[in-house]
């Protein structure tokens, strides 16, 4: 383009990948928005579908399976239209789907909805990391955790305004229909900015369906012990301080909050500390912080230290999800692929965790629950390692096997 230098931004001008920053992180807050928005309104959902609690369990699994079988179409979707136009239609159709839920009439209804949800979650959630990693890499500098960090605040936007439609006993039907209008039409202003990537006409399209490679699965791991973690303490920080603690609803609600909260804000600025302290050694750290908070929780005598515990956990395992899926996205020559293959594993992450802390905690109790979390938090420090990414310098960006397409970027 006219005035603008090339170099390690892979053929896009450094001002225009600047500005496909913006647009990326715009996009991951209109997905979070759109989670945000369903959550608050489940009680109403239940209601509506006539279903009991077990029957809303079994549900809630619908959306983690969805996702989890849809994921590996991105990156062929991707190959076949280009990543800017991929992301517009799958992004869409997530947005859209946020209707399905409160339309449901009974249970199989409400499962066919929330599969539909999570597949078309899980593909845009595939396609706009893989464009997150791009920018990131033609930027030279970490911005997945900042993007992940725009998810968490799209995500209390969406509950807030969910929960001011709840509070007026607002039909679900007619908040998740406006809502879904207008979160389309931003999704679809925002997908604009972004970077307008092409597959090279001898570039091998990846398959539709495939195991995750070795290197998705080695990185999927750290995700996993960071996704398990967070899962459990959101679902079952209220629980545990209610039950194990003797605190009121009040003080137990205000810790689920409060968890969310750290973990948006450590999102939002940790790309300054992933930048200063490396990848690896910010993992290692964090995993020491979250470890040294499961054991205050298991160890806690009364709330406040318990709090303080699960503040910990969120602060240490917040830029574990980013991280990993930044490392994916270095660690082969297909990016989708292998971000598809990590998003995968953390997904069944948090499908599992809340069932799996509730089974352990049934035969023991949550305090040895929490004990299985601060081990797995450990595994952090362990395994760190293997985000290790390729130094800047010599990292290519996919670029090179793809193309900005003809005309540039509008």
């Amino acid at each position: 383009m006219t005035g603008e230098t090339v170099s390690s931004t892979g053929g896009f001008g450094t001002e225009r990948v600047r500005r496909a920053r913006f647009a990326v992180a715009a996009v991951f807050c209109v997905h979070g928005a759109v989670t945000g928005s369903f959550a608050t309104r489940i009680p109403w959902i239940q209601d509506h579908a006539d279903v009991s609690a077990g029957q809303l369990g079994l549900a809630l699994a619908f959306p983690a399976l969805g996702a989890s079988l849809a994921m590996p179409l991105a990156g062929a979707i991707s190959h076949r239209l280009g990543a800017r136009t991929a992301l517009r239609g799958l992004l869409a159709l997530w947005t859209l789907s946020l209707t399905l839920p409160s339309l449901a009439p009974n249970v199989y209804g409400l499962c066919a909805a929330l599969f539909v949800f999570g597949a078309t979650a899980g593909m845009s959630d595939v396609a706009m990391n893989a464009l997150g990693v791009e920018v990131e890499n033609r930027l030279g500098k970490s911005i997945m955790s900042s993007l992940h960090g725009m998810w968490s605040v799209g995500a209390l936007i969406g509950s807030a305004a969910g929960t001011v439609a709840a509070h007026l006993g607002g039909d679900a039907r007619l908040h998740h229909l406006i809502a879904a209008l207008v979160l389309t039409a931003l999704g679809l202003a925002f997908c604009q900015g972004v970077l307008d990537l092409q597959s090279s006409p001898d570039e091998e399209p990846p398959p539709r369906f495939s195991l995750p490679p070795k290197s998705a699965l080695v990185i999927g791991a750290i995700g996993f012990c960071g996704v398990f973690a967070e899962g459990a303490s959101l679902d079952w920080s209220a629980v545990y301080l209610r039950d194990e603690l003797g605190s009121s609803a009040g003080v137990a609600a205000a810790s689920t909050t409060a968890f969310a909260l750290t973990m948006a804000v450590a999102r939002l600025v940790g790309d300054r500390v992933v930048d200063r302290f490396g990848a690896v050694r910010t993992v290692r750290v964090g995993g020491v912080a979250a470890t040294l908070g499961g054991l205050l929780v298991v160890l806690a005598p009364h709330a406040a230290l318990a709090m303080a515990g699960f503040g910990l956990i969120g602060l240490g395992v917040a830029v574990v999800v980013p991280l990993a899926f930044a490392a994916a996205g270095r660690s082969g020559p297909n990016p989708s692929q292998a971000i598809a293959g990590v998003a995968t594993i953390t997904y069944t992450s948090g499908l599992i965790a809340p069932s799996a802390i509730g089974g352990i905690a049934d035969a023991t109790s949550l305090v040895f629950s929490f004990g299985l979390v601060t081990l797995l938090t450990f595994g952090l420090v362990l395994g760190a390692g293997v985000l290790r990414p390729a130094s800047r310098a010599t990292a290519k960006p996919a670029s090179e096997s793809r193309t900005a397409g003809s005309g540039q970027v509008s």
